[in-house]
């Protein structure tokens, strides 16, 4: 054998001592990734049924809200007929009842003043003549 040979068979441990330590952590690493493939095709089919249930969910909020919809349409529909119907009735009735309310609590007072103007010399002529007797 000559020194080349030998050099040679050297190298080629060597070389075999360096694949076979490779190759403990390429067989981890082969191990981690198909249990990275089995943990996303799990969470993959997990998910399928939350995103229908979600689809779900949000077709009766989307339908659900279409009635609100609905029902504040109408609520701003009675809004506006609540608001013409005041305007109408302060425009035909607001101004007259105005008046009688006027007419009527200027009507009280003049009764008022009146009760009190009779009243008042009737008890002005009974103190005058207590304190006389």
């Amino acid at each position: 054998m000559s020194v080349g040979q030998i050099a040679a068979i050297i190298a080629a441990a060597a070389f075999v001592i360096l694949v076979l330590l490779l190759a403990v952590p390429l067989l981890k690493l082969g191990r981690t990734l198909d249990e990275a493939t089995i943990a996303i095709r799990k969470a993959h089919e997990g998910s399928a049924p939350l995103l229908d249930d979600a689809q779900v969910t949000l077709t009766t909020v989307n339908t659900q809200l279409e009635r609100v919809d609905g029902v504040t349409a109408s609520a701003q529909a009675v809004a506006a007929n609540t608001r013409a119907l005041s305007s109408l009735f302060t425009a035909t009735l607001g101004g007259p009842l105005v008046r009688v309310a006027a007419l009527s609590y200027g009507l009280r007072k003049a009764s008022q003043n009146r009760k009190l103007k009779n009243a008042a010399p009737s008890k002005r002529s009974n103190g005058k003549r207590s304190s006389r007797g």
